[in-house]
């Protein structure tokens, strides 16, 4: 991955003692010329140097996301 990351939020992660959930941008995360996204990383510990999981999403798809994520809210 390249590119500038830039932290939007850390919130701590339900659950865990320690987890973390992380909001980041990221500019040009694929190299030179490539779509900046979203990034949402999962990690099990806080002092993880990369998260267990993680997800990018292009700008053109986060508000079909929020609403999905909505949705999964409600249902639970």
């Amino acid at each position: 991955m390249s590119g500038k990351v830039t932290e939007i939020a850390q919130m701590n992660l339900s659950g865990t003692n320690d987890g973390k959930i992380t909001v980041t941008t990221i500019e040009e995360p694929y190299g030179t010329g490539s779509e900046s996204v979203a990034s949402i990383g999962i990690a099990l510990q806080a002092k993880a140097k990369e998260p267990d999981w993680k997800v990018h999403i292009p700008k053109a798809n986060i508000d079909a996301v929020i609403d999905a994520l909505q949705k999964a809210k409600e249902a639970l």
